[in-house]
């Protein structure tokens, strides 16, 4: 049985029977390049030689630039850095005026939007698993308009225009998730941190009132059409897992093992909820040796998936410039190893 990357990530999201376990590799753009170069391929077909899984699909939005090109104004209105690898947001545009009746939201019915990812989803011919990214889906959304600490104030001092906030992001992220799902992908991806290192960034109780039933409004559509809902979620959520269970995830990333036990995550939640991720680009893959990167592939899928199910296995976030080579060809062949039964040994 050889499986298609499409029906083998589906079946991995339910717990079913899959030939190996799915893989992929996230990268920012440098490592792209670098990538590209180094395999003798280009970034369009870097995806393939990898052997991703998951094709993620976007809107059509060519970012404008401050004059010095140091700045990068999404279809939001909010300005990222420019010369981070990451994300750092340099322009908020609510922080200075609150006020949002005179803010100009984006207009999620733009003819244009989908363009790219119908082309994308036509040129894959039905190969991969397809998801929307919605990431920055909505607290994030939230305070990079308002920025961090202003909308954290937000949350606790006035939370009537913090829940006013929230709402209009997600008036404009339905209409985009249904127009993505007449496209006929096959799940939604978001992405939306509520955890730091050691703890959610807010109370629980304040994540259920202000995000929980938001956030349900958003999983909806997909859970209706009974299509997969995959939610990217850093740091240490545990709290607030069952509520996601609740809700409706279906898969969670990026388990990254810092912060949330791999073992207590399959005993707790094996079968209700499947996982994404797994290899830290914290510590192993940034600092280890290749024989360390190749013991921790096989420890994240003996933990996460012991009978070979319910596990997408993958660098826990974006693979940085921080990571050697030598240590993602360690990783592309420990994926490798995969394909057998030796790493359940």
């Amino acid at each position: 049985m050889t499986l298609t990357p499409k029906e083998r990530m589906r079946r991995a999201l339910h717990y079913e029977p899959v030939d190996r376990l799915p893989t992929q590799i996230n990268y920012t753009g440098a490592v792209g390049d670098m990538l590209a170069a180094h395999f003798g391929v280009t970034r369009a077909e870097l995806p393939r030689r990898l052997g991703n899984h998951l094709l993620r699909v976007d809107i059509s939005h060519t970012p404008r630039l401050s004059e010095d090109g140091r700045v990068a104004y999404d279809w939001w209105g909010v300005g990222w850095d420019t010369q981070e690898e990451g994300y750092f947001v340099r322009h908020s545009p609510l922080a200075e005026n609150r006020d949002l009746d005179a803010f100009a939201w984006p207009d999620p019915h733009a003819p244009d939007l989908l363009r790219d990812a119908e082309q994308a989803i036509a040129a894959d011919a039905g190969e991969h698993f397809v998801a929307p990214n919605f990431g920055f889906a909505l607290f994030e959304r939230a305070w990079a308009l308002r920025g961090f600490d202003t909308f954290l104030v937000d949350m606790a001092t006035d939370p009537d225009y913090a829940a006013e906030l929230l709402d209009r992001i997600v008036a404009i992220q339905e209409v985009l998730i249904r127009r993505f799902l007449a496209l006929g992908v096959d799940g939604v991806y978001f992405g939306d941190d509520y955890g730091a290192q050691k703890s959610t960034l807010f109370s629980p109780r304040m994540w259920r009132t202000l995000i929980k039933p938001r956030l349900a409004r958003l999983f909806a559509p997909a859970r209706e059409a009974g299509l997969p809902v995959i939610l990217h979620s850093d740091g240490d959520i545990a709290p607030i897992l069952p509520d996601l269970v609740e809700i409706g995830l279906t898969a969670l990333n990026p388990v990254q093992p810092e912060v949330i036990d791999h073992h207590w995550l399959r005993t707790t939640f094996g079968g209700r909820l499947a996982f994404y991720g797994g290899v830290s680009t914290q510590t192993v893959l940034p600092h280890g040796s290749p024989q360390d990167v190749r013991a921790a592939v096989f420890a994240a899928a003996r933990a996460l998936a012991p009978d070979g199910t319910g596990l997408i296995i993958a660098p826990s976030h974006r693979m940085m410039q921080d990571i050697p080579l030598a240590n993602i060809q360690a990783l592309l062949d420990a994926f490798a190893e995969l394909e057998g039964d030796s790493w359940r040994q």
